[in-house]
């Protein structure tokens, strides 16, 4: 059975076993992940999560990211899951579709500070962690996207568990009972993209929270179904509407690392549109002279077909964004966004920048056509025409978006992102280094202390200036 199989790898797993190249790779995502939880903080995303997690009450077994309060560690999961996605701003594995991270880091922490683990077992439970949630997505490739299902919410509640369990040191067939448990909590309904509602953001937590559940429930002698990802009712035959290769969950185990194929975003929204965001920058720096918004008349941009139903539903581009969650899933209208401001970051997300009329005018003018193309939609390439008033056009094409393993994000670049994160604060990169170096500390203790300053820095600015408007 395929959770046997996981399960018996997870549990003989050390930190020996996996090659430097893919513990600096894991460090660099942990990076990343703690680097998205701070800017939610500090902006004020997740708090609906932060503040339910802080109020569950129960044994201090755990921070969550950014925080200080004790708390069980399912409760911790759930808040720092929230944080690192609040912004769609974290990582994403292009064939399965999942956001490893963000699934991983919150199990990995909060048990890891729970059994006082050290760096080294924390940052090889996170790997666990990627491993899992990357296979389980990438044997049913968009498979439970086209379902209607967040395919991270789906597996991500598995690789928790797994997480969970491993830091416990819990024997494989009780293993095999989280993963087991685990499989009927997983879940997660992508009808948000009709509506206003950010449930999305959400789900990563949730998922965390009901995989470390489960775990415990094993532990505590109930029992789940070894036949989980397989079976005739299982995650694959109940939950995904297209094929799947359970097997390719463990080929290769030990040998080929899927966390070396997750991509790191450098933009804010949706990874199925950062392909045509690139393709639309690189038109801009063919043209000849700088293009000026008066200047066009039209943009077409070409998007693979799985792509469209979740970055172009039928409102995109035709109203003003109903929230900022919203306008991330919102491709004609961040295209527009890029061509006005020259960029797309944090601020373009905002419930001002999203209330221009301007840019909601130039959005009704990009024209989306279905690509040609085969592969994952994660990993198709874009392209872009921009239309002129005079008559004439500029085209941008790239192979694929920034971030990905064939254009991967340098180590600058990561570390840029991250510093921006932290509001350019005067410890980030003290913060960073401990990160980068997770397997020779002895505990979570001072990156969470780290980071809890650097947070509280900047949302305690944010109240004064706050208040001092009132």
């Amino acid at each position: 059975m395929i959770a046997t199989d996981l399960a018996a790898w997870a549990a003989q797993l050390r930190l020996a076993d996996i090659p430097d190249r893919v513990q600096t790779t894991a460090t660099r995502h942990l990076l990343d992940g703690v680097g998205n939880a701070i800017a939610a903080r500090r902006l004020g995303h997740g708090m609906a999560a932060w503040t339910v997690a802080h109020a569950l009450g129960g044994p201090s077994q755990a921070w969550a990211v950014t925080g200080r309060q004790g708390l069980s560690a399912p409760a911790a999961t759930l808040a720092t899951g929230a944080l690192v996605h609040a912004l769609d701003f974290d990582d994403t594995h292009s064939l399965g579709l999942v956001h490893a991270t963000t699934v991983s880091l919150p199990a990995a922490f909060s048990v890891g500070q729970e059994v006082q683990a050290s760096g080294a077992e924390i940052l090889t439970a996170a790997v666990v962690g990627l491993e899992t949630v990357c296979r389980l997505g990438a044997a049913s490739p968009h498979g439970f996207h086209a379902r209607g299902l967040h395919a991270t919410a789906v597996c991500g509640t598995l690789s928790s568990a797994l997480v969970a369990a491993r830091l416990a040191g819990m024997p494989v067939p009780r293993m095999v009972d989280a993963l087991g448990i685990a499989g009927s909590a997983s879940g997660g309904l992508m009808e948000f993209l009709h509506t206003s509602a950010d449930t999305k953001s959400l789900h990563p937590g949730m998922a965390g929270l009901n995989g470390v559940l489960a775990a415990r429930l094993a532990a505590a002698g109930a029992s789940g179904p070894e036949s989980v990802i397989e079976g005739s009712h299982g995650i694959y035959r109940a939950l995904s509407a297209h094929a799947f290769e359970p097997e390719a969950v463990t080929r290769g185990l030990g040998d080929f690392w899927e966390t070396e194929h997750i991509s790191i975003k450098p933009y804010p929204s949706c990874q199925l549109m950062h392909a045509t965001l690139d393709a639309v920058a690189a038109a801009c720096r063919a043209a000849t002279e700088p293009v000026e918004l008066p200047m066009i008349s039209a943009v077409d941009v070409e998007v693979h077909p799985d792509s469209i139903s979740i970055v172009c539903v039928p409102r995109a581009g035709t109203a003003v964004p109903r929230s900022s969650y919203g306008a991330k899933f919102d491709l004609p209208w961040s295209v527009a966004a890029l061509l006005t401001d020259g960029a797309v970051t944090l601020e373009t997300y905002t419930a001002d920048s999203i209330a221009r009329p301007d840019v909601a005018a130039l959005a009704d003018r990009v024209h989306v056509l279905p690509m040609s193309t085969e592969g994952p939609a994660a990993d198709a390439p874009g392209r872009a025409v921009i239309h002129l008033a005079d008559g004439g056009t500029v085209i941008g094409e790239v192979a694929g978006s920034r971030g990905t393993r064939a254009n991967p994000l340098t180590d600058d670049e990561v570390l840029t992102k991250f510093t921006a994160n932290c509001g350019g604060h005067r410890r980030a990169i003290e913060l960073a280094d401990r990160i980068r170096g997770l397997a020779d500390e002895s505990s979570l203790d001072a990156v969470l202390a780290l980071a809890a300053d650097i947070a509280e820095s900047d949302t305690a600015d944010r109240r004064s200036r706050a208040s001092s408007k009132g």
